[in-house]
């Protein structure tokens, strides 16, 4: 008998293998060897042998890629270490100024050798992967970019991927010089082919085409129905190859090899090249292919080849100063503008937005652009019925750059108007500003925008209260504010009053008050009044980028709480003791000063209070005892959490960076310590552990 089930257990280890090994001819390798049908056979036969013995079903098998639903929507997850942006070039003069920086930042005898990868345009996402007692390996979650620091944990969706392998085997993880657990990074988009098609069934089943490849590659891997993120045929192509967050291989160049070793995607169009004259060849060679390719990309992406260089040139604030994006030149096309419609902001500003004959832009459909204001108007002299020229570049938005001359012009005279055109009050310029704004502060279009920023994922991070939610909220039609190439299907016209009047409101709404909504079930409104309950303590620093204070953005807002520590300190803050805070000037005293001169306001920071947001200060600094002090963290501490000593240091005026460099006063090392530890002992940089690290802020006392 356990001879007989050995056997069966052999036949579907083998089947498996024979998947797998299709699977990465078919989806990695381009080069298939098995028609369609003879490799659903394969699967028929494994999936039978499964269904008679499902105490031998494991989670890689390839049956298992399409699974459940996940039974709460995705889960927010912190990142090993922050995936940052990257700062942009856009001509060959920046590149050059950059590899004058990344030179200049190392020592004069050092070479600097690059790599040169295409800028895919799709979704970033981490892949974690756990090492087995037998050498292999598998896939334990996939994790979206997020905010760089947090994102979501997408992996019942990753799975479905064909081209993320679900295990590696130990030989794979021997070939590519490999143990133990890792991370791979990359991107995960959607083919030209695959785009086609979906528009195409899309436009059978009477819905509006999807915009472009990117935002369709991006809401399959959101969505909450794993079997469609398998029928859209998604592919990653990997890039960072990781573990506990420094990189594996000592080059980029050898990162690439192991994972294409490992059985992953590399773009094979990636180079290495000597120095930035290689680079700027490449680039030009990517320009021209760029037609030709079967997925879009939007630019490329240069990279220090040399990961100990990449350690000491470290990063900025939020971009590594050893890697670039290369943007291509904007697309542009002509069309004809038909008509100017003006939308108002959360701030009150009005702009004015031109209503296009579709065109196509690099293979995104534009029916819009905006215009900016009333001089930009005045400047470009367009009229209603003038064939414009539009450009698209990136993520930018699609703008009117001038007026076709040689084409027959418009006769329609574009009039800025004078009133709002939501509310209808007097609309107000301030002097030395161009923009024409709402003063209503009960302006519905006003607050609409408003709750869309403040429940967004960087401010307050409410998931659920989207466009067509706050519409809902705001007792308005939704065909009045979903665009026309949105997926959701005959837009409700149910007019309600609105269960929302200010920012403050979401946080009474009750259950039935939202079941009675259009399209809202029983376990949407749960999770929405979960994410608005789970938002009472984010930060004050989010609290106040929530409020829309004119001036006040990501990084002005949490210079204010770390300064001030409260909300009811920074309220009762003056001009003068504004400006003491570092890179807080007039202009955004002046605008904190008068948000809250505004007893509308103070009534609303109040009523959150009541509501329960907790609002609490990060990273007070109570004391200069380490100020000037620069500490890198590394390993584990026998105590402290990185981050409880992160915010020890902190608090003392002291700083704590990501990498190790001459300028580096103390690395606290821990056990498991890897190359920052190193690199510290190279440097002569002084160590010290969890005691010494108390020792010095007690010494300092």
């Amino acid at each position: 008998m356990a001879d007989g089930h050995h056997t069966v257990e052999q036949k579907i280890e083998k089947l498996r293998e024979e998947l797998r090994h299709h699977e990465h001819l078919y989806y990695v390798e381009d080069a298939p060897v098995l028609t369609d049908a003879q490799y659903d056979e394969l699967m028929r036969r494994l999936k039978a042998l499964e269904e008679e013995h499902p105490e031998l079903v494991t989670p890689d098998s390839p049956t298992q890629r399409v699974g459940g639903k996940p039974k709460d929507g995705f889960v927010k997850t912190p990142h090993s270490r922050p995936m940052l942006s990257l700062d942009n070039a856009f001509d060959e003069a920046e590149l050059r100024a950059w590899d004058a920086r990344v030179r200049g930042g190392l020592p004069p005898s050092e070479t600097v050798g690059y790599v040169c990868e295409l800028k895919l345009d799709g979704l970033s996402l981490a892949l974690q992967y756990s090492g087995e007692a037998n050498g292999s390996a598998h896939l334990v979650s996939g994790i979206t970019r997020g905010d760089g620091t947090i994102g979501e944990n997408v992996t019942t969706n990753v799975r479905t991927v064909r081209s993320i392998p679900l295990s590696i085997s130990a030989a794979r993880m021997k070939s590519a010089g490999v143990d133990g657990g890792f991370e791979v990074r990359g991107e995960v988009l959607l083919s030209q082919a695959a785009f086609e098609k979906l528009n195409e069934e899309r436009e059978a089943a009477g819905l509006a085409p999807a915009a472009n490849p990117r935002n369709a590659a991006a809401g399959t891997v959101r969505t909450l129905e794993p079997n469609i993120v398998a029928q859209r045929r998604l592919d990653f192509y990997a890039y960072f190859l990781l573990r506990d967050g420094e990189f594996l291989m000592p080059t980029q160049t050898e990162t690439l090899s192991a994972l294409r070793a490992l059985g992953f995607l590399v773009n094979k169009h990636a180079r290495t090249v000597a120095d930035i004259d290689g680079v700027i060849e490449f680039i030009a060679g990517a320009d021209a292919l760029r037609d030709s390719l079967p997925y879009e990309i939007d630019g490329v992406v240069v990279k220090v080849d040399s990961t100990a260089q990449q350690r000491r040139l470290g990063f900025t604030g939020k971009a590594p100063r050893w890697a670039i994006a290369y943007k291509f030149p904007a697309r542009a096309a002509v069309t004809l503008l038909e008509n100017v419609t003006f939308q108002v902001g959360r701030t009150g500003k009005v702009t004015p937005v031109a209503n296009l004959r579709p065109v196509s832009i690099g293979g995104t459909v534009v029916k819009r652009a905006t215009l900016h204001n009333a001089d930009e108007i005045e400047r470009l002299g367009v009229r209603i019925g003038d064939h414009v020229s539009v450009e698209r570049g990136g993520d930018v938005i699609p703008k009117i750059t001038g007026v076709v001359l040689d084409k027959p012009r418009g006769e329609g005279v574009i009039e800025f108007p004078e009133t709002c055109p939501e509310c209808g009050t007097a609309l107000v310029k301030v002097e030395g500003e161009v923009d024409w704004r709402c003063v209503n502060a009960s302006c519905p279009a006003r607050l609409r925008e408003e709750l869309l920023h403040f429940g967004s994922r960087g401010v307050m991070n409410i998931e659920g209260l989207g466009e067509v939610m706050v519409a809902q909220l705001l007792g308005q039609k939704l065909s009045e504010v979903v665009p026309e190439d949105s997926e959701l299907e005959d837009a409700a016209e149910v007019v309600r009053e609105p269960l929302v009047r200010s920012l403050a409101d979401i946080y009474w709404l009750k259950k039935e008050q939202l079941l009675e909504l259009e399209r809202v079930g029983d376990k949407s409104s749960q999770a929405l009044l979960d994410e608005i309950e789970r938002s009472k303590t984010r930060p004050l620093a989010k609290v106040l980028l929530g409020l829309g204070i004119r001036f006040v953005g990501e990084r002005t807002a949490e210079l204010l709480a770390s300064h001030f520590g409260s909300m009811d300190a920074l309220m009762e803050a003056t001009a003068e003791e504004l400006t003491k805070v570092n890179e807080v000037g007039p202009k955004v005293a002046e605008g904190v000063v008068e948000f809250f001169a505004e007893l509308r306001n103070r009534a609303l920071v109040e009523k959150l209070r009541e509501a329960g947001l907790t609002m609490p200060a990060e990273k007070k600094v109570t004391s200069d005892v380490l100020a000037g002090l620069t500490f890198v963290l590394t390993g584990t501490l026998p105590t402290l959490t990185r981050e409880a000593a992160k915010e020890k240091i902190e608090a003392a005026g002291g700083r704590v960076s990501g990498s190790v460099s001459k300028k580096t006063s103390y690395v606290v090392a821990g056990e498991e310590a890897g190359s920052k530890l190193e690199k510290a002992n190279e440097l002569g940089v002084k160590v010290v552990d969890e005691a010494g690290l108390l020792e010095l802020l007690e010494a300092k006392d």
